[in-house]
């Protein structure tokens, strides 16, 4: 009996092989943009990819490990130790001195290896030995070590757009070679539509369903595969877990969570909280998302929400899993009862607005701080008014904001 062949699912056979196969991510690998430079030159430093899961971390990193004709080594720092470091980090040495070759080692989830291990990596970046690109769905601020964060560079990848995920899918309906080519399927234009949309900027995700219902689609006496809408709910509940950390489920519970919280309803909020906390999330995650909404919804209606917030970020910290969740759960029956405000969060986005509008207005001469004898000379600090030197207020009112923007009314 001839051995069976197993084939490799979609998603990873459609994997594009260079930058011209690739899609989305323009802001950095579009034409003329930074990440091409650096590409194309072929002067690769360490970087972080930090973004949600199918938006092409792992394949940007394959792509720059095959245009640069390095070595590329994969891990995944869920499964990978000290050990595992110690031998790429050998080969890469040997690699480097007898064939002056250059080694890539790709630590998808880099964010879950801890302090030392992140320690043991930096002398080799940092002589480079190795040139890491480390994967990351959290925020390196937050989960990679200062000391390494400062010899990588951070490139922000986003959820791939509706019409991109339709793209990839349309690519991989006709491919005789990698996709589904050689099936006769026909799905509907506002099918392949109610896909992409479906899949929440994951190309995994898409690809995935897509390859599940063309297996369970209609098939016609004609030997025609109909893919339609119930096909791909179908497909996208088998190939959903009921929370799953790195898929669509993810985004929608910590966006009813969030939004439970916003409305009051602090019994929804803990509900929302256990699915994702029994379901395996980092309870960090939780924290810092909590933190979030603290400024963002209620902000100056209650500033004891922020220092709620902070303080069960800090527990899931010392204590973490399970006994922090009912710190988290303290936090988020606050955030729901608390009083609410987005008053901060608004004038913060027309301030911002304004420093991108006016990036370049000059700080009014009286505001400068004149620490030397030429900046006096300069006027730097005249006429400012110290305000605890005046008994009334009024009398030490006076502009601070650049000529262009006076008068201008954030809060």
């Amino acid at each position: 009996m001839p051995e069976k062949i197993i084939q490799k699912p979609l998603a990873d056979r459609m994997r594009p092989e260079n930058l011209e196969e690739f899609v989305g991510q323009e802001n950095i690998v579009g034409t003329g943009k930074i990440l091409r430079k650096i590409i194309e030159s072929d002067q690769i430093p360490s970087m972080i990819f930090w973004g949600p899961p199918g938006s092409g971390k792992t394949t940007l990193g394959q792509i720059i490990a095959k245009m640069t004709d390095a070595d590329f080594v994969k891990l995944s720092a869920v499964s990978s130790g000290v050990k595992e470091i110690r031998s790429v980090i050998e080969k890469a040495d040997a690699e480097t001195k007898l064939k002056n070759k250059k080694t890539i080692l790709f630590l998808d989830e880099i964010h879950r290896f801890n302090k030392a291990q992140q320690d043991r990596l930096l002398p080799y970046v940092e002589d480079g030995t190795l040139i890491l690109i480390g994967a990351t769905t959290e925020n390196p601020s937050f989960e990679v070590n200062h000391a390494l964060l400062s010899r990588t560079r951070v490139f922000v990848l986003e959820p791939l757009a509706a019409k991109d995920v339709k793209k990839l899918a349309g690519r991989a309906l006709a491919d005789k070679e990698r996709g589904l080519g050689k099936m006769d399927i026909v799905i509907a234009e506002k099918d392949l539509d109610f896909l992409a949309g479906l899949s929440n900027g994951d190309a995994r995700t898409a690809l995935n369903v897509l390859e599940l219902a063309a297996a369970i689609g209609k098939k016609t006496d004609g030997g025609k595969i109909i893919i339609g809408k119930d096909e791909i709910k179908e497909a996208l509940q088998k190939t959903s877990l009921l929370y799953d950390r790195a898929g669509e489920q993810h985004y929608n519970i910590i966006s009813a969570l969030h939004k439970s919280m916003r409305g009051g309803d602090a019994d929804a909020a803990l509900y929302w909280l256990a699915r994702m906390l029994e379901g395996g999330e980092d309870p960090l995650y939780v924290a810092r998302r909590i933190i979030r909404f603290a400024s963002e919804d209620i902000g100056i209606a209650n500033s004891f929400a922020l220092e709620q917030a902070v303080s069960a970020y800090h527990s899931c910290h010392y204590i973490g899993m399970p006994e922090c969740g009912v710190n988290l759960a303290q936090a988020v029956a606050y955030m729901a009862k608390s009083k609410k405000s987005n008053a901060l969060y608004v004038a913060y986005e027309k301030a911002k607005q304004d420093a991108k509008n006016f990036p370049a207005e000059p700080v009014p001469i009286h505001l400068r701080n004149a620490p030397t004898k030429l900046m006096k000379d300069l006027d730097y600090g005249k006429d400012y008014k110290y305000t605890p030197d005046y008994g009334n207020p009024e009398d030490a009112r006076q502009d601070y904001l650049p000529d262009k923007l006076k008068g201008r009314k954030y809060l």
